[in-house]
């Protein structure tokens, strides 16, 4: 029997096992892509780059003028509805649909996957709206970090709390009260809000010591024409724009319950939840903290300036300080090599700037010139005026920093 015919499907199976080869998740998993920087988590801008897309903008504009200030009158009746009827499902119902009359369109996938006995759901943050779009599809309750209460606060939805410093003593009582129906709160981990494209900030640990168990869902957010959100805008111009566009797309996914490990802190417990959110949603979970976007936006205001030396590269008009100074550094150049033309001490000076190398380049040959003839009362000059000439380049190099 030929060699080659002892394994007659050996070929075959070596040419699987290389296709399949690079899939094996040893190999994949000893190389995570790299964790993007705040530049990638956080958009700048809100109108598109690409310019058909701009132009499409720009035709569309006269029509978002007219859908935004019609949609303005629309939302004073979602508000006054949403206030007046009591928390159920056909409020929910009818606020929802009225919602995707203004362009605000909710959607949930898994809903079965939702456990009401659970008391904390954990989400992504990607708009200032996302905990009413959650409000739409299930009863629930989100503190506003950060600020008193006020009518602002409790008009864009938000739980009103004391105050800051008691928060989490402050929801573990919400939680634990035993009034029915129970409702749930809805924590943001990241407290800032991302495009929502490229990863997620690092989760804090504050609402993962509520309680030991918790819901994460996923949130994805898709607009046509200009950017979900934009890093430096308010929650009014967020407001505005979601009116003038066609539409904006809310997606709910809901996550199975997470329950915390025996002896997981809470450090341990965030981050487990934050890379199964990234992980849902295809994204990754980074380092990134609310202070890193401060940062990145404080840089984006204020970019640094180019330094000293990189403008001083560029040749500058001659001013009369200048010659001034110019002239007398070579009268002292002069007055140590007097054998030397002026002409020949100012054009060296000119492109050295400094008198200690222009008389190094001279003495050693490095500028051709024709000597002139010295008095003989001018020899015992040198060594009177030597010490000045050491002087002359830091004077020269004051007048150019200045």
């Amino acid at each position: 029997m030929p060699k080659d015919s002892a394994f007659p499907g050996a070929p075959a199976a070596l040419r699987r096992w290389r296709r399949h080869r690079p899939c094996f998740p040893e190999t994949a998993a000893m190389e995570p892509p790299p964790a993007p920087g705040p530049e990638r988590l956080f958009d700048s801008h809100r109108l598109p780059s690409d310019g058909f897309l701009l132009l499409a903008l720009l035709l569309y504009a006269p029509v978002g003028l007219c859908l935004l200030v019609l949609r303005l009158f629309l939302g004073l009746h979602v508000f006054l509805v949403s206030c007046a009827l009591p928390d159920s499902v056909l409020r929910r119902f009818v606020v929802r649909t009225m919602c995707a009359v203004l362009g605000l369109v909710a959607r949930q996938e898994d809903s079965g996957l939702r456990d009401h006995r659970v008391r904390v759901l954990i989400s992504n943050h990607v708009t200032p709206f996302d905990h009413n779009i959650v409000n739409l599809l299930t009863t629930c309750s989100t503190p506003l970090l950060n600020s008193p209460p006020s009518f602002v606060c409790w008009s864009r939805g938000f739980m009103e709390m004391d105050r800051r410093v008691e928060l989490v003593e402050s929801l573990k009582k919400f939680c634990a009260s035993t009034r029915l129906p129970p409702t749930p709160l809805l924590l943001f981990p990241e407290e800032e809000a991302t495009n929502g494209r490229e990863g997620l900030l690092r989760f804090s640990s504050w609402p993962f010591s509520i309680q030991d168990v918790v819901q994460p869902l996923t949130l994805q957010v898709q607009r046509p024409l200009v950017s979900v959100t934009v890093s430096d805008a308010s929650w009014i111009s967020e407001l505005l724009w979601s009116l003038f566009v066609p539409f904006t797309v809310y997606q709910v996914r809901w996550l199975h319950p997470v329950h915390r490990q025996l002896g997981e802190e809470n450090e341990e417990f965030a981050l487990r939840v934050q890379q199964l959110v990234a992980k849902e949603l295809g994204q990754i979970g980074t380092r990134l903290t609310p202070s890193d976007k401060a940062e990145h936006m404080k840089r984006q205001r204020h970019p640094r300036v180019r330094p000293q030396s990189a403008r001083s590269s560029f040749p500058s008009s001659p001013s009369p300080s200048s010659d001034v100074q110019l002239t007398t550094l070579a009268q002292r150049v002069k007055e140590v090599l007097p054998h030397v033309p002026l002409n020949v001490i100012q054009r060296d000076l000119a492109r050295t700037g400094c008198v200690d190398l222009t008389i190094t380049n001279l003495l050693e040959g490095a500028v051709a010139f024709m000597p002139e003839d010295v008095p003989e009362g001018a020899q015992s000059l040198p060594s009177a005026s030597a010490p000045k000439a050491f002087d002359g380049c830091l004077m020269m190099m004051t007048s150019q920093a200045l």
